[in-house]
């Protein structure tokens, strides 16, 4: 009986994840997190193609997780960044796009599941000089070409809460 609750929880441990990094972190000094339900983005769907209103419906909610430089936590966020580039590189993370430079950041665009049912969309960026952010898009059946069709909708919002904006302000 106990090998076989040894090999049950031993085949469950999958290593570090997005999610218990986020849950490990959300509430630590030099990290900013917020959950971000889509109905709080308040897009007004009557303008939306059909593709469009597939996409913004398939997104249940926003999980933001940075890490702001400080002159007092550059160390700290090496390490933090080493993990998070370390949990990226787990196969079920299936890179979509990368971008960037040294001087002004870089980004990398990943997903979990298949290009036209993604369960998990990750955007990750860093700056040297400004830290680090996750975005995990959450959702069911997620399709990526409709959800860059639907990128443009979000980038003409009008965000009026100033814990958001930190996050928008970060990418550009």
């Amino acid at each position: 009986m106990l090998l076989i609750l040894v090999a049950t929880l031993h085949s469950c441990n999958q290593g570090p994840t997005l999610q218990t990094y986020y849950v490990d972190n959300e509430l630590l000094p030099g990290f900013t997190s917020l959950d971000v339900p889509t109905s709080f983005l308040n897009i007004d769907e009557a303008g939306l193609t059909d593709e469009q209103k597939e996409a913004y419906n398939s997104i249940d909610k926003l999980n933001m997780l940075g890490f702001v430089i400080g002159e007092d936590n550059k160390a700290e966020y090496k390490v933090e960044l080493a993990k998070i580039k370390t949990i990226l590189k787990a196969p079920k993370y299936q890179e979509l796009m990368r971008g960037g430079n040294a001087t002004d950041g870089k980004f990398v665009i990943k997903f979990i599941g298949e290009e036209d049912s993604i369960d998990e969309l990750i955007l990750f960026g860093n700056a040297a000089n400004r830290g680090f952010v996750i975005v995990r898009v959450l959702g069911d059946d997620m399709n990526v070409n409709k959800i860059m069709k639907l990128s443009s909708v979000l980038q003409n919002l009008d965000l009026d809460n100033s814990q958001l904006n930190q996050f928008t302000d970060f990418f550009k």
